[in-house]
């Protein structure tokens, strides 16, 4: 049914991959497909943000993220997964993967919603849902 399918994880929340790991597992294996795990790092780039940072915190941190990914994914009986991390605003790291990676379905987690900030800003899953071009699976 999908040839490539691409789940997004935030390795800060593990409510972001608790059921949608084993959820995106189970397809990637009843479809014979695969599977592409991807965690975005926030980006501390911004000229007035970057100046409080080391020079090299952005490639330490993806270093470390890329690490806690895989032993995730190690942990979790996923050895064929392939990670990626990247930095960024979320849905459009999101959205590039799906390209880049060929994905013909996104599986992510949907969490407990702040009320005030989906109002303002709305929600990450939200927003690759209304973008992108593939089918998204948001999981509960």
């Amino acid at each position: 049914m999908y040839k490539t399918i691409l789940l997004t994880v935030d390795l800060g929340d593990a409510a972001s991959w608790q059921k949608a790991l084993p959820t995106a597992m189970e397809i990637a294996r009843d479809s014979a497909a695969a599977l592409h795990v991807l965690s975005v790092v926030p980006d501390y780039g911004a000229a007035l943000v970057a100046a409080d940072f080391p020079p090299d915190f952005q490639k330490n941190a993806l270093k470390a993220a890329k690490e806690k990914l895989d032993a995730l994914l190690d942990g979790a009986g996923a050895r064929e997964a392939i990670s990626h991390v990247a930095v960024g605003r979320v849905h459009d790291v999101v959205l590039d993967h799906i390209t880049s990676t060929g994905a013909d379905l996104v599986v992510m987690a949907s969490h407990a919603p702040d009320r005030v900030r989906e109002f303002l800003v709305g929600s990450r899953a939200d927003r690759v849902v209304r973008r992108s071009p593939v089918s998204v699976l948001v999981v509960r």
